[in-house]
C-alpha cells in the first residue's frame, strides 16, 4: 500500500512546524505540507498522487468542508472515496498545546494512523428483515407523528385519549396496560392487561354508570383499582371482566417512554425514556429491516462458559448494556450481531478472546499505542529522533477517548482554546475507541508496558450512551491496585469531559499528569504479540494473554512490592482440600486446559493458563476447590525453572489386586465403596479382597468365576 501524508497549517492558524512534522512522519512514500492544503495545495496533492502512485492518503484536517475537498481530489485522481484518512491536528493539538508539543503530537498521530491502516478489517455486514409495525405506549403525539411512515398501534396504558390533540386516522388504538415486553427487533411481543374485552362496542354505558374517573372513554377500559358493584352489569355485550383479561400484540419496534428495567444502554428497536426527534428518526431508519456492519468476531470454541452444565464465566452477558448477549442454556452463550451496538463491553470483559471487536481490533489499538509512544531512534535524526529527554511531550499519557460524546467535547475545548488560553491542557496521546467500554485491563497494562507514564480513559461519564454513570471507576480501582503491587504506583484515571465545563477537565487532567512520576519503562521497545505461547488455541490479543504479556514486559523494569498482583480479574490460583477424590470433573470442565490429573493420581494446575472463570470450583462434586483472585508471580514458569505445572493435590492410585494395573485414585475408590458398598456386599464371598480392589476388567472376571462355582 502506497501511502502519502499531507500536513496543513490551516492558513497559518495552527502554530505547528510543518517541516518538523514532515521530519517526524515515517513509513510513507511521501510527506508534503501546505499552509492552505484544501485550496491552494490540492493541485500539488493530485500531482503527488500520480507521481508516487498513491492509493491511501493521510491528511491533517478536522474540518468537514476541507475533508470533502480533499476526498473529491482523491476520487478524481482515481482513489476510492474511503481511501482518505484524517487526523485532527487543530482542535486536538495546535489549538490546545504549545508549538513544540503540537508539532510532535501531530507527527505521532500521523504515524499511529498510518500504523492502524494495516489492521483495518475487510468489511462484513449483518442484516435482519423487519416489518413496519410500531407499538407506541401512552404517547399520542409520537404515535401520530409516525403514522405517515409506519403501521402504528397506540397502547393506551391506562390513558384516556378522548380529547388528545393528535390525528388518529391512521393509528390503531389498543386498550390495556403493558404487563411485559419480550423479544427483539423485528419480533417484539407486548402483553396487555385490561378489564374490558375486545367485544366492547364503545357504547359508553360503563363510562356513565361506573365510578367517576375510573373508566376511560377512548379506548374504553376500567382502572384496576375500580371497585366491584352492580354498575359492572350495565354492559349490553358482557365486555366487562373485572378479573382482568390479557392479550398480546406484536410489533417490530416498541416506543415505551415509561418503561423501567430495560437494558441500561438501550436495546435496538426498543426505545425507553424521553422521546425526541432522534427517536423518531431512529424508528423510521429501522422500518423494513436493517443492514449494518458486523462488529464482532466470534470464536466460541474457546469460550469459558464451557459445555459443562455449569454457568462458568458470565462476563460478556453481565457487561453487555444492550441485551445483545444471552444465555439460552446454562452452558451456552448467544450473541445477536444485529442488536450489537459496537460498544466493546463484551470484548474487554472476555478473558479468552472468544469475542473480539473487528474494528478497532485489539491488535490495531496495540499498534497505535506503541506508535504514539515511540520516541524514535537514538541517532538524533528527525523530529522524534534522539533521547526521550529531548521530546516536547515530556509526560506521555495515552488517552483512550470515546469516539462519541467525549471526542466531541474535546473538539469543543479546542475551539474554545483559540480564544482562551485557560482551556489548554497537557498533550495527551489520544487513541479513539468506539466506547470506553472497549477498554479493559489488557489495554491499560499494554500502554504502560509500551512506556506510557499514565493512562487516561476519557468517556461520557453519567451521560454514557451505553454503561451509565462512571462506568470505569471499578476498572481504575483494580488497575491502580495492580500497578501499586507492581511498584508502579497509581497511573490510571477516568475523565468525563463536560462540554460546558472545560476548565474542570483541564484541572483534573493537569493534576493527574503533574502527579505522575516518570515511568521506569522505556518507550519504543515493547511490541506486543498478544499471546503467551504459540501453541494456545486462543486468538491473539485476548485479555488474559495480552495482559500477562504486558505484565512480563513491565517486570523487566520494576521491582514488585508483592508476589501476588491483585486487581487483575483474569487470573486466579487454585487451592485443593483433602476432600478431593480426583474425579476428572475439574480437568474436563476447564476451558483452557489449565488443570490435569496425572497417571500418578496427582492433580496439577497451570497458573499461566487459568482465566479465573470459576468452572472448576463451581463444578467440583466434593467442593474441594477454592479459587483465589490474583496473578501469583511465583507460580509462573519463569520463576519455577520453566515448569508450568504445579501439583496442588498429591493423590494415590489404587492398583488392581489381580493384574497390578492402577485403575482409580484411592479417594475415588473409597468414596465409591462408601456410597454403594452395602449394596454389593457378599457378591464375591470366596474372594479375600473387596470387589473395589479389582479393576473393572478383573472385577468382571471375578464375578464370572464366582458365578460359575
Amino acid at each position: 500500500m502506497n501511502v502519502g501524508a499531507f500536513v496543513c497549517s490551516c492558513a497559518d492558524t495552527c502554530d505547528i512546524d510543518l517541516e518538523g512534522v514532515r521530519d517526524g512522519v515515517g513509513d510513507v512514500e511521501v510527506v508534503a505540507s501546505s499552509s492552505h492544503l484544501c485550496d491552494d495545495g490540492l493541485p500539488a496533492m493530485a500531482h503527488l498522487i500520480e507521481e508516487y502512485d498513491l492509493d491511501q492518503l493521510l491528511v491533517t484536517t478536522p474540518e468537514k468542508r476541507c475533508q470533502d475537498a480533499v476526498r473529491e481530489t482523491a476520487v478524481e485522481a482515481g482513489l476510492h472515496p474511503e481511501a482518505t484518512a484524517f487526523v485532527d491536528h487543530r482542535e486536538g493539538a495546535a489549538w490546545v498545546h504549545d508549538s513544540d508539543a503540537a508539532t510532535e503530537k501531530t507527527a505521532r498521530l500521523l504515524n499511529a494512523r498510518r500504523e492502524g491502516l494495516d489492521y483495518e478489517p475487510i468489511s462484513r455486514t449483518v442484516s435482519r428483515e423487519a416489518g413496519d409495525a410500531v407499538a407506541v405506549v401512552g404517547d399520542a403525539e409520537t404515535a401520530a407523528a409516525l403514522a405517515d411512515t409506519a403501521d402504528v398501534t397506540l397502547v393506551a396504558n391506562g390513558a384516556d385519549f378522548d380529547d388528545a390533540d393528535a390525528d388518529f386516522d391512521r393509528v390503531s388504538l389498543a386498550r390495556g396496560r403493558v404487563v411485559d415486553v419480550v423479544g427483539e427487533y423485528g419480533d417484539f411481543e407486548l402483553e396487555l392487561s385490561a378489564r374490558v374485552t375486545e367485544d366492547c362496542i364503545s357504547c359508553m354505558d360503563c363510562v356513565r354508570e361506573g365510578p367517576d374517573g375510573m373508566v376511560t372513554r377512548r379506548p374504553v377500559d376500567i382502572d384496576p383499582d375500580a371497585p366491584d358493584g352492580e354498575w359492572a352489569d350495565c354492559c349490553p355485550v358482557d365486555a366487562i371482566d373485572l378479573d382482568g383479561v390479557t392479550r398480546t400484540i406484536e410489533a417490530d419496534q416498541v416506543i415505551f417512554p415509561g418503561a423501567t428495567g430495560t437494558a441500561r444502554g438501550g436495546q435496538i428497536g426498543l426505545y425507553t425514556g424521553p422521546v425526541d426527534g432522534a427517536t423518531i428518526a431512529a424508528v423510521e431508519d429501522l422500518l423494513g429491516g436493517v443492514r449494518k456492519p458486523q462488529h464482532l468476531d466470534l470464536d466460541m470454541d474457546v469460550c469459558a462458559s464451557g459445555e459443562s452444565s455449569q454457568m462458568g464465566c458470565n462476563a460478556c452477558v453481565d457487561a453487555c448494556p444492550h441485551d445483545a448477549v444471552d444465555r439460552p442454556y446454562v452452558d451456552e452463550v448467544s450473541f445477536d450481531p444485529v442488536a450489537c451496538q459496537d460498544c466493546g463491553a463484551c470484548t474487554s470483559s472476555c478473558p479468552t478472546g472468544a469475542v473480539q471487536l473487528r474494528d478497532a481490533s485489539n491488535e490495531r489499538i496495540a499498534r497505535e499505542v506503541e506508535t504514539l509512544l515511540d520516541p524514535g531512534t537514538d541517532d538524533g535524526g528527525g523530529l522524534l529522533g534522539g533521547l526521550r529527554d529531548d521530546a516536547a511531550i515530556e509526560t506521555p499519557v495515552v488517552a483512550f477517548v470515546c469516539s462519541e460524546r467525549a471526542d466531541d467535547a474535546l473538539r469543543r475545548y479546542g475551539r474554545l482554546a483559540r480564544e482562551d488560553d485557560d482551556v489548554r491542557y497537557p498533550p495527551i496521546l489520544p487513541v479513539n475507541v468506539n466506547c470506553t467500554d472497549t477498554v479493559g485491563e489488557a489495554h491499560i497494562m499494554h500502554a504502560l508496558a509500551a512506556g506510557a507514564d499514565g493512562v487516561a480513559i476519557v468517556g461520557c461519564g453519567g451521560d454514557c450512551l451505553h454503561s451509565g454513570p462512571d462506568p470505569k471507576a471499578e476498572l481504575v480501582r483494580r488497575l491502580d491496585r495492580a500497578n501499586g503491587d507492581l511498584g508502579l504506583g497509581q497511573r490510571v484515571t477516568f475523565l468525563a469531559p463536560d462540554p460546558a465545563e472545560p476548565r474542570a477537565f483541564v484541572e483534573d487532567l493537569s493534576q493527574f499528569v503533574v502527579e505522575l512520576d516518570p515511568t521506569p519503562v522505556p518507550a519504543g521497545e515493547h511490541e506486543a504479540t498478544g499471546t503467551v505461547r504459540g501453541d494456545k488455541p486462543n486468538p491473539p490479543f485476548n485479555s488474559h494473554d495480552w495482559t500477562l504479556e504486558s505484565v512480563r514486559a513491565l517486570l523487566d523494569h520494576v521491582d514488585p512490592d508483592r508476589e501476588v498482583i491483585r486487581g487483575l480479574k483474569d487470573f486466579g490460583w487454585m487451592e485443593v482440600s483433602d476432600a478431593c477424590n480426583l474425579t476428572p470433573t475439574c480437568s474436563t470442565m476447564c476451558p483452557t486446559d489449565a488443570i490435569r490429573r496425572t497417571d500418578d493420581a496427582d492433580l496439577q494446575f497451570n497458573h499461566e493458563d487459568c482465566v479465573n472463570c470459576g468452572l472448576c470450583e463451581e463444578g467440583c462434586p466434593e467442593t474441594a476447590i477454592t479459587m483465589h483472585d490474583g496473578l501469583d508471580l511465583s507460580k509462573l514458569p519463569e520463576n519455577r525453572e520453566g515448569e508450568r505445572w504445579e501439583t496442588v493435590y498429591d493423590g494415590e492410585m489404587r492398583a488392581c489386586i489381580r493384574c497390578g494395573k492402577p485403575f482409580a485414585s484411592e479417594g475415588t475408590a473409597e468414596h465409591v465403596a462408601g456410597e454403594v458398598g452395602g449394596l454389593v456386599e457378599g457378591v464375591a464371598p470366596e474372594s479375600e479382597h473387596s470387589v473395589f480392589d479389582y479393576c473393572g476388567q478383573c472385577r468382571a472376571v471375578l464375578l464370572f468365576e464366582e458365578g460359575g462355582r
